[in-house]
């Protein structure tokens, strides 16, 4: 099926990258000095597989939004600018080095600090700086998103600011549930930490991934509770495969096509689905392993491979592509049951199977 929404990502694009220039340029006469911070935005924001506008495009249109109207391209770069945002500060408590192949916020605050000579720590330079971008990068999409509701009706812009509320706190609280998770002690019974993880996946990442957008942009197309709820019922089994797919090419993923070193979530100590399952498959002496290397940032490609080879011997691997097999074909079944003409089941189906298969 040939992508409907292809020319929607570069206009998303140039959208996101043209109304954080325009949010630059009002800020020129404080000083040459912050432009670094809108360089690093624009430096992040530039790249992503818009995957959250997509979904909202595939809502938005489902309900007989017109393709490529304003709103519909102004929803999804609110949704973009968020996403960013979200990242800035995720990859700032997870410590992560890299983001889209690129050094993290942080780290090119820090580098930028000494570029230009300044005194004092460039490490807390750079992660001072980043959680000031994110929060500006949350402003930024507040405005997108709030001129996208602007743009429909009154009922269906209240729709749709009630549900970009909900997922802006849930994101938020989802976040804290992650690091909570991370600090945590390994619990004597494995499977308090494996649905622990599984509801960070529903919080932090699946709902906003595919859910919300999917519900946002039908709700600002007119849609009805019912044809929400039916929404929703896709996309979160959809989100839920999705993340569970993020998971594992964070562990397995080639760096070269995820923009990512290979291991980076098991040196961040994330306990991912993954991981809790295989604490609970593995044996004792691999639960060990396990319990004394995830979240050690100083594990080499030898320490990586033995975690590898745990979590595919201990079948941890092999469970989490079942669940991700089942999340999408409940989703898929959930789709059929939607009532959505063909044209949208199948363009949702297209996006679902491209979020879930893929390699980055």
């Amino acid at each position: 099926m040939q992508d409907s929404t292809a020319p929607l990502r570069p206009a998303v694009t140039a959208e996101v990258l043209g109304s954080w220039r325009r949010l630059a340029g009002s800020f020129a006469s404080v000083g040459p000095e912050v432009a670094a911070l809108f360089d690093v935005g624009a430096d992040l924001l530039a790249h992503g597989k818009r995957l959250r506008a997509a979904f909202a495009s595939a809502g938005w249109r489902a309900v007989g939004g017109e393709p490529l109207a304003a709103a519909e391209v102004r929803l999804g770069s609110g949704l973009e600018l968020f996403q960013v945002a979200a990242l800035v500060h995720d990859d700032l408590m997870d410590g992560s080095l890299t983001r889209r192949g690129r050094p993290s916020a942080h780290r090119q605050l820090a580098a930028h600090h000494d570029e230009v000579g300044l005194v004092g720590g460039a490490t807390r330079f750079g992660e001072a700086g980043a959680v000031l971008l994110g929060d500006l990068l949350l402003v930024a999409s507040q405005t997108v998103l709030d001129d996208a509701l602007g743009l429909v009706g009154t009922t269906a812009g209240a729709r749709g600011r009630r549900l970009i509320e909900e997922m802006m706190s849930e994101v938020t609280v989802g976040q804290f549930l992650d690091i909570y998770a991370q600090s945590a002690p390994w619990a004597d019974n494995p499977a308090i930490d494996v649905d622990r993880a599984r509801r960070v996946i529903r919080a932090k990442s699946a709902r906003y991934s595919v859910e919300h957008p999917l519900a946002i942009g039908a709700a600002m197309a007119g849609a009805d509770d019912a044809t929400l709820s039916r929404l929703r019922a896709v996309g979160l089994p959809i989100g839920e495969a999705f993340q569970l797919r993020d998971d594992v090419l964070g562990v397995f993923g080639d760096p070269d096509t995820t923009g990512k070193p290979a291991g980076d979530d098991l040196r961040e100590g994330k306990r991912t689905v993954l991981v809790t399952l295989a604490m609970t498959l593995a044996n004792e002496t691999d639960r060990l392993t396990l319990r004394g290397a995830v979240g050690n940032p100083d594990l080499g490609p030898d320490d990586i491979d033995r975690l590898r080879a745990i979590l595919t011997s201990s079948g941890a691997l092999g469970a989490v592509e079942e669940l991700i097999a089942e999340r999408y074909q409940a989703g898929l079944v959930a789709l059929a049951e939607s009532g959505l003409a063909p044209d949208p089941q199948a363009h949702i189906a297209a996006l679902a199977s491209a979020a879930i298969e893929r390699t980055s």
